[in-house]
């Protein structure tokens, strides 16, 4: 994270205040790349407004809450996911189940849990509740993929319009993460959804297809997207499994 100088002129919101406005998403740091704004607090109001503007909390243990909004935008065309070849086999096969919102916060404490090389987690109490509160009231949804009824990957992230926004993916054996994000996007598509934000770039993103997109485009996107109606929760599987592993 960049110096003091730059933590002073970000904007500081109130606890609180969840109508309070966020800064233009154009007043972003450009190191840390996308740094909006500071503090305020995890309400189901400012969250969802939060996404709507292209914004998202990201931050640790011990750190005020931190707002994000950077540029370039990493984005999934749902209708162009990439599925290897022995990706599509493990999609045509019956090695795993999937479901739809149906261990929400199992799903959200897998993502939690601890990873090889990386110390803590941002995904913190405050911020599981938050999320579980959003699912509880329709916006967030989760993807959750079984191996002989034990739960072993999934992800989660908010519907908000015809935009559906990653939060975070986890995998205990190889596959269940790609796998819960290919019959994801192949339900986005199924159900008009042109667009799944990625936040920040990854190498297993790009392998599956996720691109840059401007912050401008990524906003005008967002206006469009997000005026119309979100599809209601809970969301179920509507597809045959080996559907996901169209080439």
């Amino acid at each position: 994270m960049s110096g003091n100088n730059d933590m002073h002129s970000l904007t500081w919101l109130h606890p609180g205040q969840s109508d309070e406005p966020f800064p233009p998403v154009e007043r972003a740091l450009r190191e840390p790349n996308g740094l909006l704004a500071a503090g305020g607090d995890l309400s189901l109001p400012r969250l969802l407004n939060a996404y709507r503007h292209g914004i998202f909390p990201w931050y640790e243990a011990g750190q005020p809450i931190l707002w994000w909004s950077p540029d370039p935008r990493t984005i999934l065309y749902p209708s162009q996911v990439k599925v290897s070849r022995s990706l599509g086999k493990v999609l045509r096969g019956h090695r795993f189940q999937v479901t739809f919102d149906q261990a929400f916060a199992d799903v959200i404490k897998g993502c939690a849990g601890p990873r090889r090389g990386v110390h803590g987690t941002w995904i913190t109490y405050g911020m599981q509740q938050a999320f579980i509160q959003l699912h509880h009231t329709g916006h967030a949804h989760s993807v959750e993929v079984w191996e002989d009824d034990v739960l072993v990957g999934g992800l989660y992230g908010v519907s908000m319009g015809r935009v559906f926004f990653g939060e975070s993916m986890f995998s205990q054996v190889p596959d269940a993460s790609k796998v819960a994000l290919v019959t994801l996007c192949r339900h986005l598509d199924h159900w008009g959804y042109p667009l799944l934000d990625c936040q920040t770039p990854s190498e297993h993103l790009t392998r599956m297809g996720a691109v840059p997109m401007s912050r401008q485009r990524f906003s005008t996107r967002l206006q469009q997207l997000c005026s119309v109606p979100s599809r209601p929760g809970p969301w179920a599987m509507e597809l045959e499994p080996g559907a996901a592993a169209k080439p």
